[in-house]
């Protein structure tokens, strides 16, 4: 998994530190590694910085956690939700899950006729 950069997030993280150590240790210890390159560079990674800015406005704007478990499993709902469920504009507004019984449907009758 990737874990965002941005100065906000490392800041709040940091409380005031320098630089952002605190930051690459919560990283590290929630086995998260921070993306390769900055936008406008050829690691830059579209559909990754679409699916954090969902992420975020969806479950995390506004949002304070008491524990790090409770913004653990916020994450894995909002996952499951966006993985499974969610429409998805690249899937002509099918969900993933809807997606692919569709091309299973297609598959199986290609493959009668």
């Amino acid at each position: 998994m990737i874990g965002t950069g941005e100065r906000g997030l490392g800041e709040r993280m940091n409380a005031g530190a320098t630089g952002e150590p605190r930051l690459h240790r919560a990283l590290a210890v929630a086995q998260l590694d921070l993306p390769a390159g900055r936008v406008g560079s050829s690691y830059d990674n579209a559909l990754a910085e679409s699916l954090w800015q969902s992420l975020k406005r969806e479950a995390l704007f506004r949002t304070l956690f008491s524990t790090m478990e409770q913004a653990r499993m916020v994450i894995l709902r909002w996952l499951t939700y966006y993985n499974a469920r969610r429409r998805h504009s690249a899937l002509a507004y099918l969900s993933p899950m809807e997606f692919e019984q569709q091309q299973r449907t297609t598959a199986k009758l290609s493959l009668a006729a």
